[in-house]
């Protein structure tokens, strides 16, 4: 793991300490070297678009657009957008394997020079392949040495390895501390850690553990720039740790989310049934409507909609500017 230092300035709030050597990790995705090695996680339905993945890329990390629930035509829309936002930025998305229009969405993001593309919630071997032709880096999301093993052979630039504490569909019941280092073991391509990292502590406990970087979702979900509700943002911010629960999903795996009367209608048997399916998976239990569901959410229909969160959401406490997240967590990294 190749090291290299970094003198920064840390922000006012952050009394008593004004400069600090910091030694992060050199991530490199492809030909892609971000200046923090820190990705914000790409969460669907329409949680990361433009205004917070180019913020995060003007910041000096990977920003990541959610373009599972889009169409084509808007993806190419949120991708120039955040391209506006961070011209000299690194700018990827986020697409679930079990979405029916990932072909599609795969090629307009190609098509659009997206700098990565990152994949779960299924496993797609022709992906790499797309990426290879096109010069594009592909980043799998796995939870085992497996999968990272595969992923690996078959082309992928990295990894994101994802434990359980992650927010959103979870592919394994393990903690992120246990399944890093064994799938650090297992591939030579750059791993990044993912699941309940919130802070800049964690980013230090992740490194030791073998991370050539980290992935952060709900952290972002809690800055100005995510677009979200402010009714979303609030229920995060009152969240406390009994309120995070597993649910199962009509795509197929489980998913963590906070509990509200919609989650109480799916333990009790009470799903609302679907009015107009779309036919936006591969696959669907039909148990309910998730696109319905996490679209209400991110509207502000907290009661009809699905809060997807990671396992330490309790943690966060405020809502601020993505820089501002960015200085604060580099201090908590240099002082751990």
């Amino acid at each position: 793991m190749l090291i290299f230092d970094l003198i920064i300035m840390v922000p006012n709030w952050y009394k008593g300490r004004s400069n600090y050597k910091v030694k992060f990790p050199t991530l490199t995705i492809g030909r892609f070297t971000p200046k923090y090695p820190i990705i914000q996680g790409g969460m669907a339905v329409r949680v990361s678009t433009a205004p917070l993945a180019g913020a995060v890329a003007k910041a000096g990390g990977i920003g990541v657009i959610g373009a599972t629930g889009m169409d084509a035509d808007e993806l190419r829309s949120e991708i120039r957008q955040a391209r506006e936002i961070a011209p000299n930025g690194i700018i990827g998305i986020n697409i679930m394997y079990a979405a029916r229009e990932f072909a599609k969405l795969v090629r307009t993001a190609i098509e659009e020079k997206i700098d990565m593309i990152f994949t779960g919630a299924g496993f797609s071997r022709d992906i790499f392949g797309w990426g290879k032709e096109s010069n594009v880096p592909i980043v799998s999301i796995v939870s085992s040495a497996k999968l990272a093993k595969l992923a690996e052979k078959l082309g992928a630039s990295a990894v994101v390895a994802e434990g359980t504490e992650a927010g959103g569909h979870l592919g394994t019941d393990r903690s992120i501390k246990d399944i890093l280092p064994e799938i650090r073991a297992a591939v030579k391509i750059p791993v990044i850690a993912a699941g309940g990292i919130t802070d800049g502590k964690a980013i230090a406990e992740m490194i030791r553990l073998g991370a050539d970087g980290v992935q952060m979702a709900t952290r972002f979900v809690m800055s100005l720039e995510c677009a979200v509700s402010e009714g979303f943002k609030k229920l995060y911010l009152k969240s406390k740790p009994e309120d995070v629960v597993t649910i199962q999903s009509p795509v197929g795996l489980p998913g963590r989310a906070l509990k509200n009367s919609f989650v109480a209608r799916l333990f009790g048997g009470n799903a609302p049934e679907p009015e107009h399916c779309q036919g936006c998976l591969k696959h669907c239990s039909h148990s309910f409507c998730i696109m319905d569901a996490l679209m209400n959410s991110r509207n502000g229909n907290l009661e009809e909609g699905l809060v997807f969160c990671g396992q330490n959401v309790h943690k966060i406490n405020d809502i601020l500017p993505v820089r501002t997240i960015f200085d604060r967590l580099i201090a908590e990294f240099a002082e751990a």
